[in-house]
């Protein structure tokens, strides 16, 4: 694992590279987010697929990779895993992600706030939240059996997140609120 600590880039000095050639920008959050609101010069690749980047792009030695997700924290552990597989290579992760970018006023595609529905992986976190949450309040008003059912929301969510196949995500892809026009 890298030592060192994560480089940073705001989102104008990135805007400036992009426009000048110099860099490649990878969306590294989840699909859905992505079609919601990108940057147009993006490529997405998803956090769990970073690893295979070499497989998926061939970008130029000299070509600086910068690294986004929503506000930073996944950007930077894709920016570690790409120090692993690609050492030598400038690797930025954008300061604040694409909300910084929105805030300096730079052009996104889509528009996720007024989109209506949160993405689906922020649904699937309220649901099974919502869920635990109210296990464990049954549980402490005496129905035991409640906890089992709470551990069992748990271990479906650390199963989505180990696996990257999440039934719950996949049922709410169909629903209304989700579908795109």
């Amino acid at each position: 694992m890298m030592t060192e600590t994560t480089r940073t880039v705001s989102a104008t000095r990135a805007a400036e590279w992009l426009a000048a050639g110099d860099a490649i920008l990878i969306d590294v959050r989840e699909p859905d987010e992505f079609r919601a609101e990108h940057v147009a010069a993006a490529a997405s690749l998803p956090l769990q697929s970073v690893a295979g980047l070499p497989r998926t792009l061939t970008i130029p030695p000299d070509t600086k990779i910068v690294v986004h997700c929503l506000k930073g924290a996944r950007g930077e552990q894709a920016c570690l895993t790409l120090a692993d597989i690609l050492p030598g290579r400038e690797i930025y992760n954008l300061e604040g992600g694409i909300i910084a970018w929105k805030q300096a006023g730079l052009p996104v595609v889509g528009t996720a706030a007024g989109a209506g529905a949160p993405s689906i992986f922020r649904q699937v976190q309220m649901i099974v939240g919502t869920l635990v949450l109210l296990c464990v309040v049954l549980g402490f008003l005496g129905l035991t059996y409640a906890f089992a059912l709470a551990g069992l929301f748990g271990f479906m969510l650390a199963f989505a997140g180990i696996s990257g196949w999440c039934g719950l995500a996949l049922l709410l892809q169909r629903m209304p609120w989700n579908r795109t026009a």
